[in-house]
């Protein structure tokens, strides 16, 4: 049964100027002063979240990014430091992006973030999708499988770490420890100093493909999703692949269970009301995300966005088509409420519902957001 619900904020200022009318994405550049904005949203966030009933408040990493869309570099640090500001939020890692890190910098970091906080920051990891901050860390982007293949054993590396008073790992990329003489013997084993306190450590990857390979990692690690913004037919394939797989290595589990659903949604006096309202942030992460591969476009479509105005007419996919798929919820909160209401009956494992901040939606529309869901929604699920 639901009972758990998140706030999320990928790190934008964008808030004007937006929608297929507004600035082109590449076009836009912001000073250093108004990207550091966005801590001070994030605070703001995270400081109504918490007042208004939300248990967890994620944020995302990503790096170089003048446009104002994505400008949290450090996940782990922000979300120390917001445990300082809050009192009981949980504030989730959504995600470290892995590739760019060594994986026992990520982990000793993150260990510290679980010791200073008392268990309040929550361990994620992603593979990235961004070519500009991969590719520039040194890390395979545009070969899909080597980024993969990657991004698999660093995570093995950093399960051995949190888990094992001493590991060792030899692998094709880590050869953990080297074998060096240290002190008058040689190296065999390392220990990470220092562990995290709370084990075994709850590990978040979202879950974007139905790649049979990811999500047989992903069970075999015991990492847990978080599954946004996907139509009935496709949430289902992602979990009954994901019962199946977890079932092949001894993990028995309810159909939705240790699952995050992500939302991007909202809310109105009316489905029409709602719909005109989110139509320009819904175009917004249309320009920012179709090119960069995350939602489904077509090379021509993906021109029109980048180049407004400078190429033939084409026809580009709508909001009220995204609401219909399912992909976008529109609507009063009564719907929401009959909404979850059905996810519950369907998926009786699912417990999280992740409520997201939409590229280009102000904070104080967010906020609004936020408030008219946990005093309208969320109450039906308590």
């Amino acid at each position: 049964m639901i009972h758990n619900f998140s706030a999320s904020y990928a790190g934008h200022v964008v808030d004007e100027n937006i929608g297929l009318e507004g600035m082109l994405a590449n076009d836009r550049l912001y000073s250093n002063d108004q990207l550091i904005e966005t801590f001070d949203w994030a605070l703001d966030i995270a400081k109504h979240a918490e007042s208004k009933g939300f248990e967890e408040f994620w944020m995302a990493e990503h790096h170089f990014q003048p446009e104002g869309y994505e400008a949290i570099p450090n996940l782990l640090m922000l979300g120390l430091w917001l445990t300082t500001q809050t009192n009981t939020l949980k504030l989730g890692c959504g995600f470290n992006i892995v590739p760019m890190w060594h994986p026992l910098r990520l982990a000793e970091d993150f260990a510290m973030a679980d010791i200073l906080s008392k268990g309040r920051v929550i361990f994620g990891v992603g593979r990235g999708y961004h070519t500009r901050e991969v590719e520039t860390f040194g890390a395979p982007m545009l070969d899909s499988d080597a980024n993969r293949e990657l991004f698999e054993e660093q995570v093995e590396v950093m399960v051995k770490a949190f888990s094992q008073e001493k590991f060792s790992h030899q692998g094709k990329h880590y050869q953990l420890p080297p074998e060096v003489p240290y002190r008058g013997y040689q190296l065999k084993e390392l220990t990470l100093v220092p562990r995290p306190i709370n084990q075994p450590v709850e590990i978040w990857q979202p879950l974007v493909s139905a790649n049979p390979r990811g999500i047989d990692f992903m069970a075999r690690m015991g990492i847990k999703p978080l599954i946004a913004n996907n139509p009935p037919a496709a949430l289902e394939e992602k979990l009954q692949m994901l019962q199946t797989a977890r079932a092949k290595y001894g993990n028995e589990t309810n159909l939705g269970e240790d699952v995050a659903l992500g939302c991007r949604m909202f809310i109105a006096e009316s489905k029409e009301k709602a719909i005109e309202r989110a139509r320009p942030y819904f175009q917004e992460a249309m320009k920012f995300a179709g090119p960069l591969g995350v939602m489904p476009l077509t090379d021509e479509q993906n021109a029109a966005v980048v180049n407004k105005g400078r190429t033939r007419s084409v026809s580009l996919p709508t909001i009220e088509e995204a609401v219909e798929t399912g992909s976008w919820l529109c609507g009063t909160s009564q719907d929401m409420v009959e909404h979850f209401k059905g996810v519950e009956e369907k998926y009786p494992g699912i417990e999280r519902v992740n409520v997201a901040a939409v590229m280009g939606m102000p904070l104080e529309v967010y906020k609004e957001q936020l408030t008219i869901f946990s005093e309208e929604v969320m109450p039906a699920f308590k």
